[in-house]
């Protein structure tokens, strides 16, 4: 299961619970209007409002955040283009259009009503009905009916490849009631598809199959500027392409007395002003006006960058949340599709020369985890040799896999002293070597062809050096030609969605605590040339597709957790990426002008759309700034 991530996109973070009793076709069906896949709801249909939030907190002001490069388009459901913040990035509605269920914040893989008032599915996961609120409107008045979801998961599930990835198993949606949708699955089995049905974002038909201002025909298979339609509860009032965006609240919002919007979304206003990159919004930041809070994710501004007069004077404020969402990869990822990387002795020789220790010490202050699993931080990671349930499912793969799977714990090559430094370094050359390589006048070389091992990391942030550059000067000394290539958002992009690089360290590949539908856009065979997917690596392994598949239709919690390390496991022993490094906190720094309540959500750890402008601070902070 996927969530949004909160801070970095605004669109917020995973299911509805329910154990229906009784099959779709039944006479009588168990409706529900809360479920979760990890237990039982927090909250009964009693429900009110989220225990962490200020029901009675007041509206008004402007929320002010920044984005970085560019953007040309208000479709955010194609590839082409790229779409304005607050706009969903991948799956989910972000803050123009409701979903049909609401993911909760303080409680993992659980979901609340939305659009969809009520949700049951059978037994055998076969299916999943949802009923509709005959209350939901769009922002022009009009209802939102069960031909608008059907057309949206028509139109969706044909043009994009997310969304085609993530509900590859789900065959038919129709109209089984005045204000009854049914949803009907290739095959029963898969515990979370029912749930992350409610993910789906609902679009307005009637206004995609009209004509625009100048009485041409809207094609939802294009980009667009002219701002849509939707139903959340901020719509957009002007777009300057590449440079703002503004969202403001709707008055009327047909949603804002559900329990999972009493207390959020307070400010009148959000306001994105974009960036060239990270070191200029971090100045608009330092200024003030330009971003009113920010997660951050730069442990070296974190301890040496607040100096500024302002956070000497109190007005920004630092604070730490713990991060207990989700699990996470962050690595150089190396893109298979070249010839270079196919053989995974090259791959892991590259691991061999990346020096975490060094840099540990000298640029992050000893404050991060090295990444270990492609689900760091959670249960979810596989560590020391396979037993029980998880070395069961692995042996189904086994031939197909790296015997080191089943024999030897996964370790990553540390480097202490100087000696482990020589000692690593020699290790990578040997691997090099034993895959066809030489060096030759201080350059490494195909030993049959002649071609020097070049590689060109591709970044979008000038101060990506400071992290690359360690690790470029590391394979330099292997003979490797390795530079760092940036280049503007949009490029950058566009060159992730027509996989046109040779490594990348993307933003962290976020894992959710209940796995599922979503590992094949990241891992599976279908998506490794599908452009705009998630599998950047571009990873075609048969072994991998089974696991997953063992992942989607696990038959409970513990099955669910063994094939998870299993996947993990056969992951990491293939090299497909060279891991990093985490941080098990959310960092954010913040001017002092907001109302908070006095706790955040256990699960995702903060919740802005929570928060209030407190007038008075807000006077004060201007008043000190004449």
């Amino acid at each position: 299961m996927r969530f949004r991530p909160l801070v970095a996109s605004l669109a917020l973070f995973a299911t509805f619970t329910v154990a229906s009793h009784q099959s779709v076709q039944a006479a009588e069906t168990e409706w529900r209007k809360a479920v979760s896949i990890l237990g039982e709801p927090k909250y009964g249909d009693d429900f009110k409002h989220y225990d962490y939030v200020n029901p009675d907190a007041p509206k008004g002001g402007t929320l002010n955040q920044t984005a970085y490069g560019s953007f040309d388009s208000l479709n955010p459901f194609v590839v082409q283009g790229t779409p304005a913040a607050g706009l969903p990035a991948t799956v989910g509605g972000g803050l123009l259009y409701d979903t049909l269920l609401s993911q909760s914040l303080d409680q993992p893989a659980t979901n609340y009503g939305l659009i969809a008032e009520a949700i049951a599915y059978p037994d055998d996961y076969s299916s999943v009905k949802f009923r509709l609120n005959p209350a939901a409107r769009w922002h022009d008045g009009q209802p939102i009916t069960v031909d608008d979801v059907i057309w949206s998961f028509d139109t969706l599930k044909a043009q994009s490849p997310s969304y085609n990835k993530y509900y590859h198993d789900v065959t038919k949606a129709e109209k089984t009631g005045d204000h009854e949708v049914t949803f009907t699955f290739s095959s029963g089995g898969n515990r979370e598809l029912p749930s992350i049905m409610g993910d789906f974002p609902i679009l307005p038909k009637h206004w995609w199959e009209g004509n625009d201002a100048s009485g041409k025909k809207r094609d939802i298979s294009k980009p667009t500027t002219e701002i849509p339609l939707g139903s959340s509860a901020y719509k957009i009032e002007s777009a300057s392409p590449g440079n703002t965006i503004v969202w403001s609240r709707v008055a009327d919002y047909w949603g804002k007395d559900l329990p999972v919007n009493v207390g959020r979304n307070n400010f009148d206003r959000i306001r994105y002003e974009y960036f060239r990159d990270q070191d200029a919004a971090w100045e608009g930041f330092k200024k003030g006006g330009f971003e009113d809070y920010r997660s951050e994710a730069s442990i070296g501004k974190w301890m040496r960058g607040y100096d500024f007069p302002a956070f000497r004077r109190g007005e920004v404020v630092k604070a730490v949340f713990p991060l207990r969402s989700f699990g996470r990869m962050q690595g150089f990822l190396l893109n298979t599709r070249r010839d270079k990387f196919k053989d995974p002795r090259v791959r892991e020789a590259l691991t061999w020369a990346y020096d975490f220790e060094s840099m540990s010490k000298n640029l992050f202050f000893g404050q991060y985890k090295r990444i270990n699993s492609y689900f760091s931080g959670s249960e979810l990671a596989s560590s020391g040799l396979p037993m029980g349930k998880e070395l069961e499912i692995l042996e189904t793969v086994k031939g197909d896999v790296p015997d080191e799977v089943f024999t030897k714990e996964f370790k990553l090559p540390v480097y202490a002293t100087p000696q482990s430094q020589r000692d690593n370094l020699r290790q990578a050359v040997t691997l090099l070597r034993d895959a066809g390589y030489k060096q030759k006048n201080g350059k490494l070389v195909n030993a049959k062809t002649g071609e020097p091992f070049t590689i060109e990391f591709l970044a979008n942030d000038p101060s990506a050096d400071r992290t690359f550059g360690p690790y470029l000067g590391s394979l330099r000394k292997l003979g490797i030609d390795a530079e760092l290539r940036v280049v503007d958002a949009a490029q950058y992009t566009a060159r992730l969605n027509d996989f046109d690089f040779d490594m990348i360290t993307p933003n962290v590949l976020a894992q959710s605590l209940s796995p599922g539908n979503e590992q094949r856009d990241f891992w599976g065979s279908g998506a490794a040339d599908t452009p705009g997917s998630r599998n950047y690596m571009g990873i075609k392994n048969p072994a991998v597709d089974k696991l997953i598949d063992r992942i989607i239709f696990a038959k409970d919690r513990d099955e669910l957790v063994a094939a998870t390390h299993a996947l993990d496991r056969v992951l990491l022993w293939n090299y497909y990426a060279v891991p990093q490094w985490y941080d098990d906190r959310i960092k954010i720094a913040y001017w002092n002008k907001f109302g908070m309540p006095a706790k955040q959500p256990d699960y995702a750890g903060i919740d802005p759309f929570s928060w209030w402008i407190d007038t008075a601070k807000e006077q004060a902070l201007k008043a000190r700034a004449e």
